[in-house]
């Protein structure tokens, strides 16, 4: 057991199979493997750690997610390495998802921060980050 590390965490995701494609492409980039399939959802893991997307009820689907309301704001992973980092972001944009703050992309987080940030299907922030040098 890894003490005070993330045991899941668990995304409900207004369109499954939009969200499964988007999720397993950067996860298994990441390292994760496919955990658990229902019908109703999809888990990856890696370590002790997975991350689940649920497929929302249509009576929730009224009130779409915004990072900026009270919430969740973004999920950063760990990358290995800054060359992994510009292999997520060739892929994203093979996949013609947005790369937020491509002005300064990949140091929109500061001068020593590697990283690319983008958004899911339904425009959760997330953040790939290569370690500090």
């Amino acid at each position: 057991m890894s003490k005070g590390m993330i045991h899941h965490i668990e995304l409900y995701v207004s369109e499954l199979s939009r969200s499964v494609a988007f999720w397993d492409i950067l996860l298994t980039e990441l390292g994760y493997s496919r955990f658990q399939t229902w019908k109703y959802g999809q888990s990856w893991k890696i370590e002790n750690s997975y991350l689940v997307i649920v497929q929302a009820e249509e009576k929730y689907l009224d009130i779409p997610y915004h990072r900026c309301r009270v919430g969740l704001n973004h999920l950063a992973f760990h990358a290995q390495s800054r060359e992994q980092v510009d292999v997520i972001t060739e892929k994203l944009r093979e996949n013609h998802v947005t790369i937020l703050y491509e002005d300064k992309h990949p140091f929109a987080g500061g001068t020593g921060h590697y990283a690319v940030y983008f958004e899911d299907p339904d425009r959760m922030k997330v953040e790939i980050v290569a370690p500090a040098i």
